[in-house]
């Protein structure tokens, strides 16, 4: 599903124009990536819990070549599944 897929599913469920929906899930952008960058974790009970992690220097290695590089320190998004997606995804056949 795209975003204008998920737009027009939200605004028909809702009830409420594709604008309206459009401009919230603008509104939500904006405030993760807000929240992100001042290092506040978000978190939407029950389906989704967004926080900045960081990753440590380490050494990796060259898939073409075999060398050893060295990978310097980053941060990063760790994006956590929440009770009712697990559920959700639980519940789908393998």
């Amino acid at each position: 599903m795209n975003k204008a897929e998920l737009v027009s599913a939200i605004a028909k469920r809702a009830d409420v124009p594709s604008a309206t929906v459009d401009a919230v899930l603008a509104g939500l952008q904006e405030e993760l990536v807000e929240a992100i960058t001042r290092g506040e974790k978000v978190a939407v009970s029950g389906l989704i819990t967004v926080e900045r992690t960081q990753r440590s220097a380490r050494t990796g290695r060259n898939p073409q070549t075999g060398e050893s590089i060295d990978i310097p320190a980053a941060n990063t998004v760790k994006v956590t599944a929440g009770s009712n997606l697990k559920k959700a995804a639980s519940n789908v056949p393998v």
